[in-house]
């Protein structure tokens, strides 16, 4: 486990630097969840009947949507960072090293999400002058839990890049055919509850849904709410599953 934290610790450092080199790219990330913000909040505002959304306040109802969205974009193209590095040539000079495998895809997860905190910091700020009240602990507590679910599905991006190595275009083909109904489906910039039968049922299976209800319960300050106890559910299996499918895919290549 030791090793396994410090091999993490050090592929994060490294993807961390990289990114710093271009800050162009970071205050771009910084900006766009206030584009999302700024244009949706509105809309949904003078669009939606509170009863939809369980008479919550329309910014609170959708600013953890816009943070699940954030976290969902940023850890589902991460294998396309992965790509570039296959086709560079640093990705072996990576398996070269005495890593484990785990913390490759750990770290590079990790990495995606670092952004994560400081963006959802800054739109949440940017969101109470206009009457999102603030719960800090909740707020870190729904943070670590995309955390969780963000390191799952980076590690099944990274798995996606691998397995299309040789035909890039195959990675975005699936990534934005499996991205966009994941999407959707939860009720992340729209609320589903007045929507057709059919998109309530598939809901239901989708697992993005329950990190989605569950942000909004810890956004609006609470922990009562069972949709939190299916998130960590769903969280835990997403990222399991998506390190073991990752791990294989890191040995297969190898060989």
């Amino acid at each position: 486990m030791t090793t396994l934290v410090a091999d993490t610790r050090n592929v994060f450092q490294r993807e961390m630097s990289l990114v710093l080199r271009d800050p162009f790219s970071m205050i771009f990330s910084l900006v766009q969840p206030l584009v999302f913000l700024g244009l949706f909040g509105p809309l949904l505002a003078g669009s939606v009947n509170p009863a939809a959304i369980n008479g919550a306040s329309p910014l609170q109802w959708f600013l953890p949507g816009v943070i699940v969205m954030i976290c969902l974009f940023g850890t589902s193209t991460t294998g396309s960072n992965l790509l570039y590095e296959i086709m560079m040539g640093s990705y072996e000079r990576v398996l070269a090293a005495p890593l484990h495998r785990s913390s490759i895809l750990i770290g590079k997860a990790l990495k995606e999400l670092a952004p994560l905190v400081v963006q959802a910091a800054l739109v949440t700020l940017v969101a109470i002058p206009f009457g999102f009240q603030l719960y800090p602990v909740h707020v870190l507590a729904g943070l670590l839990l995309l955390g969780v679910f963000g390191v799952g599905l980076g590690a099944f991006s990274n798995a996606l890049a691998i397995a299309s190595r040789k035909r890039e275009w195959m990675f975005w083909a699936v990534q934005q055919t499996l991205l966009f109904p994941l999407l959707i489906l939860s009720g992340m910039m729209l609320p589903l509850e007045t929507g057709p039968q059919w998109s309530q049922a598939l809901r239901k299976f989708n697992p993005l849904t329950y990190i989605v209800d569950a942000e909004r319960a810890l956004f609006s300050g609470t922990f009562n709410d069972p949709a939190i106890g299916w998130a960590v559910l769903a969280a835990v299996l997403t990222c399991a599953a998506g390190l073991w499918v990752g791990v294989k895919q890191v040995a297969r290549s190898t060989t």
